[in-house]
């Protein structure tokens, strides 16, 4: 179940810009290092090595896809980063199903309604921490409504929490009428 926290878009920035100079750092090291090793390894002398650079790199890609998920992924100073793509992740789960979840709105379906309000707060905080006011503007209008619509139902409006079981629901009960 992810959950909305609050975060200083600022701060956010610039600790994914941080971990994303990091993992591009280590990244160029690896494939430096190996493609140098397959070379030295295999290759020849004056010939044409660009198969070893090319297998050089792919095994960097390799690793760093093994090490991001095995020991990166849980350092404190990529939190920012991880935090964003659980949120990404988050609202495409409820895209996905955007004209399931629209349908249940529009039948005043409490689960199609938590999951349309958690999908506008989580854009909202989406846009603000990658600074994209311009889109937030355009979604200010839709959310507003849909917040008086489930404050008028006596709903929660703070849906900071995405229960997967809504998701299931609605697909469920609206899935023939996609």
């Amino acid at each position: 179940m992810f959950e909305i926290k609050p975060w200083d878009a600022v701060t956010y920035r610039q600790q994914t810009r941080r971990s994303t100079l990091i993992l591009a750092v280590v990244f160029l090291a690896l494939a430096m290092l190996l493609s140098s090793l397959a070379v030295m390894l295999f290759g020849t002398p004056g010939g044409d090595n660009f198969r070893f650079n090319v297998g050089g790199v792919f095994a960097a890609v390799l690793l760093m896809a093994a090490l991001m998920r095995g020991y990166f992924w849980q350092q404190p100073w990529m939190n920012a980063a991880v935090y964003g793509w659980q949120l990404k992740r988050s609202l495409m789960s409820v895209t996905n199903v955007m004209h399931q979840v629209k349908a249940g709105v529009q039948a005043q379906d409490p689960a199609a309604m938590k999951l349309l309000r958690f999908y506008h707060l989580g854009l909202a905080q989406m846009h603000l921490l990658d600074a994209n006011s311009s889109d937030q503007a355009s979604l200010s209008r839709e959310a507003d409504e849909h917040l008086q619509n489930m404050q008028a139902r006596g709903l929660d409006p703070e849906q900071s929490r995405l229960d997967p079981a809504w998701i299931d629901t609605v697909k469920q009960a609206y899935k023939a009428r996609d």
